[in-house]
């Protein structure tokens, strides 16, 4: 499984990669211009991403633009339903125009931080990505 790894905050990288590194080969960006040029760079190699865990909260381009530009890409690589990556966003505020917003724009899932391992590994699991 490819994944990548969408945060600002130095700590919480270092953690998810502890976490998803032993279920996949983890990539990391530090905000959304990062990881577009990431998600493109992949589907470019010929090896898209399975997974991308976006933080919400980040400088240059935060993780809700990044969500949309990604479904756009998507979009205009003719990607679409099952066959789009799965994207987790995560933030560490409880706000339901976040969340709505979010699952508007194709996100899959959404957890709060701080990231529990548990938590994390059920939600790939649910979206069918490990057994």
């Amino acid at each position: 499984m490819k994944i990548l790894i969408v945060e600002d905050d130095l700590s919480s990288r270092l953690l998810l990669q502890k976490i998803l590194s032993p279920i996949g080969d983890c990539d990391v960006a530090v905000n959304g211009l990062e990881a577009l040029s990431a998600f493109n760079m992949a589907w470019k190699e010929g090896q898209p991403y399975d997974l991308i865990m976006l933080d919400i909260q980040m400088p240059e381009m935060d993780g809700q633009e990044a969500l949309k530009e990604i479904r756009k890409r998507e979009g205009d690589l003719g990607v679409a339903g099952c066959d789009n990556v799965k994207i987790v966003m995560m933030t560490g505020f409880v706000d339901s125009e976040n969340l709505r917003k979010a699952f508007m724009a194709g996100c899959e899932a959404y957890l709060l931080k701080p990231i529990l391992k548990k938590k994390l590994l059920d939600q790939i699991r649910q979206l069918g990505l490990i057994e």
